[in-house]
């Protein structure tokens, strides 16, 4: 899905290397605009976690329903796997050619 934004935005991208945004920058708006949704998913995993504990508390052993150790090693886990994600299309995105990307279309 990132990638497929990334590549609808290649003529604002291919505009935006042309006036002289650096390669640092085209990669911070990329990974920003996919880290907003994963930021509010976790966010929203999280509170659904904690208010569902009281459902798998019979189901855990050796360890407390609301351990915050386990909710922020997942929660890192996730961000680390959407910041992944998104770094691919982002550098692909600040590899842009602008003068081919303002030609297409």
């Amino acid at each position: 899905m990132i990638s497929f934004s990334a590549a609808q935005r290649t003529r604002e991208i291919g505009i935006r290397i042309a006036v002289g945004a650096s390669p640092a920058s085209i990669v911070g708006l990329i990974v920003a605009d996919a880290g907003r949704p994963a930021a509010a998913g976790i966010a929203l995993g999280l509170a659904g976690a904690a208010a569902a504990t009281r459902l798998v508390s019979p189901l855990l052993f050796a360890i407390s329903p609301r351990d915050p150790l386990t909710f922020a090693s997942v929660a890192a886990a996730l961000g680390a796997t959407a910041l992944l994600a998104a770094l691919l299309p982002a550098r692909r995105a600040a590899r842009l050619d602008p003068a081919r990307s303002l030609r297409r279309e």
